[in-house]
């Protein structure tokens, strides 16, 4: 598969390694118990990842029933259970350490891993939370760490409301917790803009998806 990409400039490395989380990321309190915690450029030399998911990953496209008919999902799709091995050993030292921070308050792992590809402005993701399984009525955590082009993840509460916004991309991380999933939602909204692809590889307990 071949994606046009334009490395960043300001995320030029030999190999690709992660910074430190402690004292690095800063938390977001948001309303209902939710929470958002964001660290701008965690993995260094994100880049050379990028090239590896691009094209090491097997992605598929998919095709969902929506409003009577079925359509085509605006992105590409790849989904790493518990026990797969990832792509890049970096991924599963980035999920050890998301682990190994947000151990006191999960309580649990981070076990699968979920991808998506945003090839150009044109893919996108609607409005949703992620609330199939055991996070539609407990708290719980989704880890997303972003490679490529920026593009902005938005949060509103639930039923509509003024939204945040978080360019993500070039190996930044984001961590949605507490009840964010049940009474906030997020998207990715499409842009007219000429952008390159975005990757982003999202960490969650088991059950949850």
């Amino acid at each position: 598969m071949e994606v046009a990409h334009q490395p960043s400039m300001l995320d030029l490395a030999e190999r690709a390694s992660l910074g430190p989380l402690t004292g690095q990321v800063r938390r977001h309190q948001l309303s209902q118990g939710a929470w958002v915690d964001h660290l701008p450029g965690w993995v260094h030399g994100s880049d050379l990842l990028l090239d590896t998911l691009l094209h090491k990953v097997p992605w598929r496209a998919e095709r969902r029933e929506m409003y009577e008919r079925e359509v085509d999902v605006p992105r590409l799709l790849c989904w790493y259970g518990e026990g797969d091995q990832l792509p890049d050993p970096l991924l599963e030292e980035a999920r050890e350490r998301l682990t190994a921070h947000y151990a006191p308050e999960l309580g649990e792992p981070f076990v699968t891993a979920g991808m998506c590809l945003y090839r150009s402005g044109r893919d996108s993701v609607a409005w949703h939370g992620d609330t199939n399984g055991r996070s539609s009525r407990f708290d719980t955590m989704v880890a997303i760490v972003s490679f490529g082009t920026a593009r902005p993840l938005l949060l509103r509460p639930r039923g509509g409301g003024s939204s945040l916004r978080f360019p993500l991309g070039h190996g930044d991380l984001i961590v949605m917790g507490g009840s964010c999933q049940r009474t906030w939602e997020h998207a990715v909204p499409k842009t007219a803009k000429p952008v390159g692809p975005r990757v982003s590889v999202q960490f969650r307990p088991v059950g949850v998806s």
